[in-house]
């Protein structure tokens, strides 16, 4: 029975040692040269699929700096890390198990249609997820909230983020918004030096 008990206090702590107390916002020094993450995602309403594609980013060498390159456009990386304070931010460091915020966003679509993002956030897990890339540590991070637009659209949407420290980006994201699922995981992610002028 005693070496029962010490083989689950022993599992218990090997679990705990797993998650981090805290995970920090990534710094610049922290992304190297040729690092690049593929996401698949699709859009199914009433099961069926609506829209498909991929997405990109990549980290390349632009004017004389690192960049994210998305396949069309590269912005310098140090530009968009740089830390702007915000009381109603999307992710708020240091992410840790049972952190919560309010997230509020307002923007306007490519068709003019201005709206407002306002949800309730709550980092409710540290665990390991499989995706397409393979199996990653990640925090689960839920999004319960309202959409609002021009349009006079008014309702419910949900976001489940996955975050995976050690790839320093999200691996999957789910989104309900009463619609229609839009699903977006990582396919691959590679460590290659490449440049791109």
């Amino acid at each position: 029975m005693t070496k029962t008990i010490l083989i689950q206090l022993t599992a218990i702590w090997i679990i705990a040692g797993c998650t981090p107390s805290q995970t920090d916002r990534p710094q610049p020094q922290d992304y190297k040269l040729g690092e690049k993450w593929v996401w698949k995602w699709h859009r199914k309403v009433e099961g069926e699929v609506k829209a498909e594609g991929k997405d990109i980013q990549e980290i390349v060498d632009y004017k004389g700096d690192l960049g994210f390159w998305n396949g069309v456009d590269t912005v310098q990386l140090s530009a968009s890390l740089e830390y702007k304070h915000d009381d109603t931010p999307f992710r708020d460091w240091p992410l840790f198990v049972g952190k919560k915020w309010k997230y509020e966003s307002e923007w306007e679509n490519n068709e003019g249609t201005t709206g407002k993002t306002s949800q309730d956030v709550e980092v409710v897990a540290f665990e390991e997820l499989n995706v397409e890339a393979g199996k990653f540590m990640a925090y689960k991070i839920e999004y319960n909230g309202t959409v609002t637009n021009s349009r006079g659209f008014n309702g419910q949407m949900s976001d489940t983020w996955w975050y995976a420290p050690e790839l320093k980006t999200y691996i999957k994201h789910i989104n309900d918004d009463g619609y229609g699922i839009y699903t977006n995981e990582l396919s691959s992610y590679s460590n290659k030096k490449r440049v791109v002028n």
